[in-house]
């Protein structure tokens, strides 16, 4: 196969549905081999059903029909010892870890102010989107490292940028998600490894890619299910809401040598959102 990222490896987690399975698919669509990483069962304290193991398998089968070999790796990104042993599974499988996706996150608990919050509800936040990234970048980063070669990007988000109400801990992670970025992006660059964040807007919860991130935003702040989008729309200035392929395209190109001198950067794909 010839592509952008042919003989390449990605590692991707949260890669059972929505965004991270849009990054699964472009990444494979371009030639790179691929490791899908997902919790696939449900996690205390999280109030809607994570991905399953049969939608982990269904994004392995549609990588797999675009030429890539497929490692899913069901796994926690709550736990180091899992973390580690995606990362050292990957190189014995494919010899290394050319990209890595943080992607693996959480939507609620939310929909409380602060002081109402739980110091359970705020650690499974932290825990799930800004540790375990944090644990993924900390495994895959010693590989690419010593391969002085490697792209990193983080799935943040317009909460990494900006505030929203009832979101505390959620917000919270993002910021610390995109703070992480420039950090690691300063650390890894004498070794010619890149760290990047994307985030996203609203993006549409499609059948195509099985999400239901923002149906459950919307079902934490009152908004009934058949109701979310139109009601998210309202609040775009492009009058529309991002798809799962947007995200993964500005994946894509930081995953590529076409992006070689990006590092430290966060690009923003949220209709213009953020820039009100």
């Amino acid at each position: 196969m010839t592509g952008r990222l042919a003989g390449k490896t990605a590692v991707v987690t949260g890669a059972g549905r929505g965004i991270g399975r849009a990054c699964a698919v472009a990444l494979a669509a371009e030639g790179a081999d691929l490791v899908l990483v997902d919790v696939a069962a449900d996690l205390p304290g999280v109030p809607y059903p994570m991905a399953t193991r049969s939608q982990l398998d269904c994004t392995a089968e549609l990588c797999r029909e675009r030429g890539a070999a497929v490692l899913t790796a069901p796994a926690d990104v709550r736990d180091p010892e899992a973390c580690a042993r995606v990362v050292a599974d990957a190189v014995d499988r494919f010899g290394g870890v050319d990209v890595l996706v943080n992607n693996a996150g959480i939507a609620g608990p939310s929909g409380r102010v602060v002081h109402e919050v739980t110091e359970d509800e705020w650690a499974v936040m932290i825990d799930v989107n800004l540790n375990g990234a944090w644990r993924m970048l900390k495994a895959a980063g010693a590989v690419m490292a010593a391969a002085r070669s490697g792209s990193v990007v983080n799935i943040a988000s317009t909460a990494g940028l900006v505030g929203y109400r009832s979101f505390a801990g959620y917000v919270a992670s993002k910021h610390g998600l995109v703070g992480l970025t420039k950090a690691a992006a300063l650390d890894y660059a004498p070794y010619r490894v890149r760290v990047n964040a994307v985030c996203p807007g609203s993006v549409r919860d499609s059948a195509e890619h099985e999400g239901r991130m923002l149906v459950e935003i919307g079902r934490s702040i009152g908004i009934a299910p058949d109701d979310h989008e139109a009601e998210f729309v309202t609040q775009q200035p492009m009058n529309a809401l991002v798809e799962a392929g947007d995200v993964a395209a500005a994946v894509l190109w930081l995953a590529t040598d076409e992006s070689r001198h990006a590092t430290g950067g966060v690009i923003t794909v949220d209709g213009g959102y953020s820039a009100r």
